[in-house]
């Protein structure tokens, strides 16, 4: 496991920096440390071009496809220091960290030539089509369907939680293309231009007051035939290697936000007194074990990584991070006390600890609830058998 980088790596990671923190504290002031992920948009797209236009936008994709292919260790960096910049939150996210990978390693040429570009730009942003209300952690059991009609595909149903899709112009999304199928056969991995008529979104109001994600409505949209990735009935295999990116450098980048957070719980729990509490300096200190710990798991995971499959290591980390953060939260609202759980500033301005009690329950839902992945943890990585049902069959 690489622990360190070497001075070609430390002097990339300078450069980034530098101009990570020249932005920060000029033309774009406005959007450092933003936690929300769906407000002052105008601005957030601004930024995106900035970054393409500076050669920051997608620093590991090939040359060919606009990045700067750069290696694994850069990538790392460039999140670590994004982060550590307090730059906001990709808007691009969906495309650019998971859209653009897949479509690179499973895309077709002419699929690359019309998508990559304007994804690496900033020109059209991507969302996500994989949740359902009946199908959630559990991508198998997904009812949404798409049939051919005259040269397009048709596709009807319902995706859920679909992040910042009220700012997308295209979305992803596995749908059933093989009438009677069931589980992961007869999926495939479609692309739909969003402003069309067959396609409805509606907000879904956060408990924090955010409204990140959407229900999106699917009746007879419409996407021509050749807008299928990886082919026809693969979806399966490509959602699993999109899965694969999901779980790759952003963590690395996530980690770094968690460490300001935790950093400002700390400064907390001094200003206010609660850091006399043996308790909370336990618990101070079980969360910091806990950041050491997701680095060196995402440091020796990268260092093994290979093709776009998920490694035992990597299905740890869902469960690991969002477990601990989870934590964080309520160890925020505990070092806050009463005055944490007070707010005059309406939902839109809630207090720091109030803000990540709220936001960090859903860490053990979203991209897979920590039971769906133990069961997959189970299953793929130790290789246990499922458990049997009533009628003697594997459930």
């Amino acid at each position: 496991m690489r622990l360190g980088f070497t001075p070609e790596q430390e002097a990339f990671r300078q450069e980034a920096a530098d101009w990570l923190q020249t932005q920060m504290d000029g033309p774009f002031a406005m959007l450092k440390n933003l936690k929300s992920q769906s407000a002052m948009p105008a601005e957030r797209r601004a930024w995106e071009r900035a970054l393409y236009e500076a050669g920051w936008s997608v620093v590991g994709w090939p040359k060919e496809h606009g990045g700067r292919g750069a290696s694994l260790a850069e990538q790392v960096i460039f999140a670590e220091e994004y982060a550590r910049a307090g730059a906001p939150g990709r808007m691009s996210h969906i495309g650019i960290e998971l859209a653009g990978p897949t479509m690179i390693h499973f895309g077709s040429p002419e699929q690359k030539a019309r998508f990559l570009p304007k994804m690496a730009s900033g020109e059209e942003f991507w969302a996500q089509g994989y949740s359902e209300p009946n199908a959630g952690s559990d991508l198998g059991s997904v009812r949404t369907r798409a049939e051919l009609d005259n040269g397009e595909w048709v596709v009807n149903g319902q995706k859920i939680w679909t992040s910042l899709a009220q700012y997308a112009d295209w979305i992803f999304v596995l749908a059933r293309t093989e009438p009677g199928s069931k589980g992961p056969k007869g999926l495939s991995f479609l692309l739909l231009p969003i402003d069309q008529p067959g396609i409805t979104i509606r907000p879904i109001r956060q408990i924090n007051g955010e409204a990140e994600f959407n229900e999106t409505f699917f009746d007879d949209a419409r996407t021509a035939e050749e807008n299928v990735v990886g082919g026809v009935g693969n979806g399966w295999q490509v959602a699993m290697g999109l899965l694969a990116f999901e779980r790759g450098v952003g963590t690395l980048g996530q980690q770094m936000g968690f460490i300001a957070e935790y950093d400002a719980i700390v400064a907390a729990a001094k200003a206010n007194g609660a850091i006399d509490d043996p308790d909370i300096r336990r618990r101070l200190t079980n969360a910091y074990a806990g950041l050491r710990i997701m680095r060196y798991t995402a440091l020796r995971t990268l260092s093994a990584a290979e093709g776009h499959s998920l490694s035992r290591e990597a299905m740890t980390q869902k469960v690991y991070w969002a477990t601990w953060y989870r934590s964080l939260g309520e160890l925020a609202m505990d070092v806050a006390g009463q005055a944490g759980e007070v707010s005059d500033d309406g939902e839109d301005h809630l207090p720091f600890a109030q803000n990540l009690f709220l936001s960090t329950r859903a860490s053990t839902i979203y991209g897979g609830t920590n039971q769906i992945q133990r069961n997959l943890i189970a299953e793929r990585g130790l290789g246990l058998p499922r458990e049997p049902r009533g009628d003697g069959k594997t459930s």
